[in-house]
């Protein structure tokens, strides 16, 4: 969960200023907490209360607003109805890491990934963009090699043959699940320690601060997550959400 919130921080400030180079501070004093780390926030919560997820979503959605929040959800989260909308976009994905760390089965986590996804995101693509990671944070849990962890995301359907090098030159800003989720992965499967797997994401450009928010959830469970890093991040969070994620490493480190 710190991983996806440290990627969030680390990519706010480059989403629409991408860097072509690795050589960058992760966390400055400009970087914040965006929508991302608002609803990675909601599902520990929801967890730690056995709560309805779609209920936790729209409230921390009005809890934290103008935090970056796609247009549809914003409409969602404005509207009186909890129905989901067919979203394929990888906000389920980037709000799911704390599934991944939270249940103690394969079987579990995907059902449970599924569940917070599709509340908002029922499309097919927003569902197994969220089983995606929260299975890799699963299997890297489980001390899984890197061939082990992609073959888990093969399995559920995503092509990872391309390497960063090839798409970097032309990827463009894409939140749909199917056009993000793959490049997060894959640079967390490039990487070489954690701070290499943001650096990746985050270089790649597009929706940075998801990207490496994803990327950062896989890489925080398979290298764990530098001190220094989860210093710099946990002063970035108001008190709330500092609480939160207490609340959940205690019950689930």
């Amino acid at each position: 969960m710190i991983g996806a919130i440290i990627g969030d921080i680390a990519g706010s400030i480059y989403e629409f200023d991408n860097k072509g180079t690795e050589d960058f501070e992760l966390i400055t004093e400009k970087s914040f907490f965006t929508d991302d780390t608002v609803m990675t926030t909601a599902t520990a919560d929801c967890i730690l209360n056995n709560g309805d997820f779609a209920v936790y979503y729209r409230d921390y959605f009005r809890k934290y607003p103008g935090r970056g929040y796609g247009a549809r959800f914003s409409q969602w989260g404005d509207s009186g109805s909890l129905e989901p909308y067919n979203s394929y976009g990888n906000g389920s994905a980037m709000r799911v890491s704390p599934i991944g760390f939270a249940y103690n089965d394969m079987q579990t986590v995907l059902d449970m990934a599924k569940k917070s996804a599709e509340c908002t995101h029922n499309h097919p693509e927003g569902i197994r963009g969220a089983q995606a990671i929260a299975a890799c944070i699963f299997a890297a849990r489980q001390k899984k090699d890197k061939d082990s962890i992609k073959k888990t995301a093969e399995d559920l359907g995503y092509d990872l043959s391309f390497n960063l090098g090839e798409i970097r030159f032309y990827y463009c800003f894409d939140e749909s699940s199917q056009g993000s989720v793959p490049q997060a992965i894959k640079a967390f499967l490039e990487s070489v320690s954690f701070e290499d797997a943001i650096k990746k994401a985050i270089t790649l450009g597009g929706d940075s601060d998801t990207i490496a928010c994803m990327a950062g959830s896989v890489a925080g469970a398979y290298y764990g997550v530098p001190d220094i890093l989860k210093k710099q991040a946990i002063e970035k969070l108001d008190s709330h959400i500092k609480g939160i994620v207490e609340q959940f490493y205690k019950r689930y480190a």
